[in-house]
């Protein structure tokens, strides 16, 4: 059965009884797909969304939406950044989303639940999310490295009398260190990359 665009789910495909189960599949078209992921907007909601398993409240949504676009924080947001990301999302993009299955936004409530396409856009999401700019490593690497550096330029002028193979040891027992860490977070974060 294909619900047609006046019922609401835009091109939005169910298969009905195959003979693993007779379970209904929710599937969108890749054009549906791209079209959704088109505006930076409707990624981070998506993005959001799929760090939640329970119903999300428009006002918050908004808030890191507006916090993720500003590259700021949700308590460092002015009321405008944070009211013109609301009604765009209230007004354009939720509507979307909920037309095409992919949420059920309850507009009067000012809820969001997701449904199960959103799983579709999980390939798509992820590498963005691994590239976010929250990733603190980067800089605690970058900071060993200029520490490690500062360290070598004062035993090689010397200012400080320090065989080279203790230099050598702290700097490498330094990212060892860092890097036992990193892995050890990644460990027990749940994080692969």
């Amino acid at each position: 059965m294909t619900p047609t665009a006046a019922e609401g789910h835009g091109s939005v495909t169910h298969a009905e009884g195959d003979d693993s189960g007779g379970e209904d599949e929710t599937s969108l078209e890749p054009d549906d797909i791209y079209h959704i992921l088109q505006t930076q907007r409707r990624r981070d909601v998506l993005r959001y969304l799929r760090r939640s398993d329970e119903p999300v409240v428009l006002s918050d949504l908004a808030e890191q939406v507006a916090a993720w676009e500003h590259e700021t924080t949700v308590a460092n947001l002015h009321s405008d950044q944070r009211q013109r990301v609301y009604i765009s999302l209230y007004q354009s993009h939720l509507p979307k989303l909920d037309a095409r299955g992919i949420i059920d936004y309850d507009k009067d409530r000012g809820t969001i639940r997701t449904n199960p396409p959103l799983e579709q856009f999980d390939p798509y999401l992820t590498g963005l999310e691994d590239s976010s700019s929250d990733n603190p490593w980067p800089f605690r690497y970058a900071g060993t490295v200029g520490c490690c550096g500062v360290a070598t330029v004062v035993v090689a002028s010397g200012t400080v009398s320090v065989p080279w193979s203790s230099v050598t040891a702290v700097i490498l027992a330094a990212f060892a260190l860092l890097t036992g860490v990193h892995t050890y977070t990644m460990w027990h974060t749940g994080e692969t990359d």
